[in-house]
């Protein structure tokens, strides 16, 4: 099982940035596919999931956008006007999407992780 992020950088506040999570290893249809990220100091806490439906924390409703290609087995993260405090490591993982919706933003209720990808925004 794999789960490889990509499209981390520096960003300037009010800027945009893409996230993609490529997943392999497993049947990638019957996983839901989470996005997490951590900042220095501060707990893990869930962004976006798609299990086709989706699912947002309130932090980033309105301005992050989570789409998945079940042909290609991947996941995209549009995040837009970003803003300093979105500045973290952001991870990809997977979850069986028999867990319901309720699970969708639960970090311990994903079973295969990514190694994560920096986002920093900052002027």
């Amino acid at each position: 099982v794999q789960l490889v992020e990509s499209g981390g950088g520096l960003v300037q506040p009010g800027g945009s940035l893409r996230l993609s999570c490529a997943a392999s290893g497993f049947t990638f249809a019957h996983y839901a596919i989470g996005w997490f990220r951590q900042a220095p100091g501060k707990e893990r806490e869930a962004v976006a999931s798609s299990d086709g439906s989706t699912y947002y924390a309130d932090s980033v409703k309105g301005r992050f956008t989570i789409s998945r290609n079940n042909a290609k087995s991947t996941v995209n993260l549009q995040m837009n006007n970003l803003r300093p405090e979105d500045t973290a490591v952001y991870t990809c993982a997977a979850q069986r999407i028999d867990w319901g919706g309720w699970a969708r933003l639960i970090a311990d209720e994903y079973e295969y992780w990514g190694q994560g990808t920096q986002v920093t925004v900052s002027s």
